[in-house]
């Protein structure tokens, strides 16, 4: 079956990073991206799968209890999908998602922060 980019982009967003399910987690990442994906952050670069879930994780750790939501549809041109977070309540953290698609996988993925949360 081949995913558009559109479809990509979803998955990424409510099939990996709202999954609190490891398994369910790990065969949305083994169906969503490539083998030797590369996901940039704005601290780190994780490559390929494992590092990849094994990031998920982690970061679904640091942030029980967050939703993330799209803030509107996904935008593509070509091989190439964006995504805007969240939308509905006040968000704690803002950001977008940018991946390059290729063979109906992700092989890039760059997640930007556009507002970090403030201390109290």
């Amino acid at each position: 079956m081949t995913r558009t980019v559109a479809d990509l982009m979803r998955r990424n967003l409510l099939d990996v990073f709202n999954e609190p399910d490891t398994e369910r987690r790990n065969a949305a990442i083994a169906e969503t991206y490539a083998e030797d994906v590369v996901w940039h952050e704005p601290d780190r670069v994780n490559r390929g799968r494992k590092a990849f879930a094994e990031r998920a994780t982690e970061l679904l750790a640091e942030t029980p209890g967050w939703v993330f939501r799209p803030d509107g549809p996904v935008s593509a041109l070509d091989d190439l999908g964006f995504l805007y977070g969240p939308a509905g309540e006040p968000p704690v953290v803002t950001g977008m998602d940018i991946a390059h698609c290729k063979d109906g996988v992700i092989v890039e993925l760059y997640t930007l922060i556009t507002e970090a949360p403030r201390p109290s």
